[in-house]
């Protein structure tokens, strides 16, 4: 038999279901009874001694401190508050609505879908913001909502789209108020280091300014639809989503380029933003406004992809897949890509300069079209087998094929 020691019962475990071994006292009860209580008293006792530290060094006749004098403002400051007046009722937050239908009581509910920003461009009610913020309206899927500075809201409709140079042109009815159009600067004039202001919406976030210099000029960024935009601008001003289709400002409060996109790893603000620069904007808009598209200098062809064209040994050039009937063209004489009974490929005409310029690559056949207009006569050079051939061809309005 176990010998029992006087202090014995520490070392044992407490019973499961609560019964004393051997009918003892319940003693380890009592035990962690008094070491609550121990607890308890020492949290009472340091709460004592951190109340009398703080009574020690509180002052009865505390008041509020009275306001330094700020004195003046510095020139920068004084410049980007007068620049923010403005110009900030010119900036518009734009929402784009989706139309739900409940399953339970079939109520029809509007839901923001996403937001942006954008800006006025005339008096008339016309608006400019980026494609890609109403890009879901534009396809018939939701509507477009524009709240204005002091806050009223106006249903707005899309007069004209350029998917291609990610720019939007929106209008609303208001008669009753009057729009302030940003005034047109210059993007050619523009120099690294040149300070600039960002206004747009954030995050939702209205009206909110940032600043930051020209950081980079002639960047090249991807539109929605794949095709280069040449010529932009690079910012370290702060753009983050929601500022896409909001004004690049100048020290002087003109418009430079409407914010479009951030390199960034995350999707927020990196210190890496870019602006559409004015110039195409001038360019575009009016043709939106005027026509509700974008008046391109066409030939009539269609071409394949420079991965294709690489995949079947043309290092450089655009290689022509299709013509369409009664193109410029078709009429020029230039041969598309056809596919023999044989089961072979004959490959079309090479595209591979027009004037003097040299074509390596869609983007560039795309870029040095986009610098004629519509009606002028151009001799493209193609590649056909072992010769290279001169086609005079006359552009046309790409309108013009669709219809």
């Amino acid at each position: 038999m176990r010998e029992h020691r006087k202090y014995d019962w520490l070392e044992e475990e407490s019973p499961r279901d609560g019964r004393v071994p051997n009918g003892s006292p319940d003693r380890y009860r009592l035990i962690k009874l008094l070491a609550l209580l121990a607890i308890l008293a020492v949290g009472v006792q340091v709460g004592r001694i951190v109340e009398s530290r703080r009574a020690d060094v509180r002052d009865p006749n505390a008041v509020p401190r009275l306001v330094a004098e700020r004195g003046e403002l510095d020139d920068d400051e004084a410049e980007a508050i007068a620049l923010f007046r403005e110009a900030a009722p010119s900036v518009v937050y734009v929402t784009t609505m989706s139309h739900r239908v409940s399953p339970l009581n079939m109520n029809a509910t509007e839901i923001p879908n996403g937001t942006g920003s954008g800006f006025v461009w005339d008096a008339n009610g016309f608006l400019v913001t980026n494609y890609h913020v109403i890009e879901s309206a534009a396809r018939g899927d939701d509507s477009v909502r524009v709240t204005l500075e002091d806050g009223s809201t106006h249903d707005a409709s899309i007069v004209g789209v350029a998917e291609h140079h990610d720019l939007a042109v929106l209008h609303i009815d208001v008669e009753d108020r009057e729009l302030r159009p940003l005034p047109i600067g210059s993007s050619d004039e523009l120099e690294v280091g040149q300070h600039v202001y960002a206004i747009g919406n954030p995050f939702g976030l209205d009206q909110t300014l940032t600043t930051g210099v020209v950081s980079g000029l002639g960047r090249e960024i991807r539109s929605q639809t794949g095709r280069k935009i040449r010529s932009v601008i690079q910012t370290d001003a702060a753009i983050n989503p929601g500022n896409s289709g909001g004004p690049l400002l100048d020290s002087s409060g003109r418009l430079i380029g409407i914010n479009t996109a951030i390199l960034s790893p995350s999707g927020a603000y990196s210190g890496v933003g870019f602006a559409v620069p004015v110039q195409m904007i001038n360019k575009v808009v009016p043709q939106l406004v005027k026509h509700g598209r974008v008046i391109r200098p066409v030939i009539g062809i269609q071409v394949a992809t420079d991965a294709i064209a690489r995949r079947v040994g043309i290092a450089a050039g655009v290689l022509i897949v299709n013509v369409e009937p009664g193109s410029a063209a078709e009429k020029a004489g230039f041969e598309p890509t056809q596919y023999l009974r044989s089961g072979k490929i004959r490959l079309g005409d090479i595209i591979v300069a027009i004037e003097d310029k040299q074509i390596g690559t869609n983007d560039d056949l795309f870029e040095i079209l986009d610098q004629y207009k519509v009606g002028d006569e151009v001799t493209i050079v193609v590649e056909r087998g072992d010769i290279r051939l001169p086609l005079r061809v006359s552009l046309q309005d790409e309108g013009d094929l669709r219809d």
